[in-house]
């Protein structure tokens, strides 16, 4: 269970906020898509690892995506923030339904 990764000198964290730019290949033209979200979990060894990545989207929907961290489409991932307090957890997948408190 991995809880951090590497990517061109920069450490990640799961629970990290980050923006991936992610190549988009349409018929004979490419151009980056930004993906923003929290880090929910970091899976495989070695070459082959993946982190997910979730966002809300408009209209309470969540999205998820999985990106592979060697993958030659991703131009960039950039840390927009830390979470608040060290996270004891390999997976975060309680983020997935929040639920709020009745009283």
């Amino acid at each position: 269970m991995a809880i951090k990764f590497m990517h061109q000198d920069t450490e990640f964290h799961i629970g990290d906020t980050v923006k991936v730019n992610y190549k988009i290949k349409e018929k004979d033209k490419e151009r980056l898509q930004a993906f923003d979200g929290i880090i929910l979990a970091i899976t495989g060894l070695g070459a082959n690892k993946n982190f997910l990545v979730a966002k809300n989207a408009s209209d309470g929907i969540r999205v998820e995506r999985i990106f592979p961290i060697n993958s030659p489409w991703i131009e960039s991932i950039k840390k927009l923030r830390s979470p608040k307090r060290l996270l004891h957890r390999a997976k975060l997948y309680f983020l997935r339904e929040p639920r709020a408190r009745s009283i």
